[in-house]
């Protein structure tokens, strides 16, 4: 009991990890009440700014605590799980079946898209425990997964892309089950700045800024696709490697 009342809960990295729940909650509104998903997006990418501080600052000031990383997975939860799940089924509500199926049948199938916060939720609870998970990521990142469904969403509003209903529940079963997915992801993270080493990581670096230049409207999703696809290949190769 003692031990909780020495718990300090208003520290600027604390009050970081609010500010991306605050931020993922806005975007939820603005994506309901004004289908603004460019403005849901923009909160998006703030509460995962938010979130890569978080951490950095507690190191900094030796403020890491276990109620911090508690907060950190409610926070990112709504954040990269709930937001991109109600986004999803703003445009679900908002689409047509492809296959012209009847909307008594097709509407309750909409809130399949949940599945999204669900597993993001699974994913944040494995990671809180899972000690393997400092070098690299075992199934998608939330913050990429969220990232990926809302520059999909933009694209969407924009025209630059169609999606029937069918579409989106593709995509959002296929994405939840890419959260907690054994496939080991390439974490961005430099022990040193050598080449030898972080070949990938460079490579992968490169490679994302080629697409912002030459692909700017694509970019977002087709940067999210190339993780998934290199930390795949990778994974897959590294396991036969293992075998041998």
């Amino acid at each position: 009991m003692d031990n909780v009342k020495n718990i300090r809960l208003f520290t600027l990295p604390n009050a970081l990890t609010l500010a991306n729940l605050v931020a993922g909650a806005v975007a939820i509104i603005f994506a309901v009440k004004y289908h603004a998903y460019e403005t849901s997006l923009w909160l998006i990418i703030a509460a995962a700014v938010f979130d890569f501080f978080d951490g950095m600052v507690a190191r900094l000031l030796h403020q890491q605590s276990p109620l911090g990383v508690q907060l950190d997975s409610l926070a990112d939860d709504i954040s990269f799980g709930l937001a991109p799940a109600v986004v999803m089924y703003d445009i679900y509500a908002n689409t047509t079946s492809y296959y012209d199926l009847s909307q008594n049948f097709m509407q309750p199938l909409g809130y399949l898209v949940f599945i999204i916060a669900a597993f993001s939720a699974l994913r944040l609870a494995k990671f809180n425990i899972d000690a393997s998970q400092s070098d690299e990521f075992e199934g998608l990142p939330t913050p990429a997964n969220a990232l990926l469904l809302l520059s999909l969403a933009v694209l969407y509003l924009n025209g630059d892309v169609s999606l029937y209903q069918e579409h989106v529940l593709l995509i959002s079963v296929a994405m939840s089950l890419l959260l907690v997915s054994p496939i080991r992801m390439l974490a961005l993270k430099f022990k040193s700045f050598k080449i030898k080493g972080n070949e990938l990581r460079y490579g992968f670096i490169l490679a994302s800024l080629l697409l912002i230049i030459f692909f700017t409207t694509y970019s977002v999703v087709a940067i999210i696709v190339l993780y998934i696809v290199l930390s795949t290949v990778r994974w897959v190769f590294g396991r036969r490697g293992s075998k041998k």
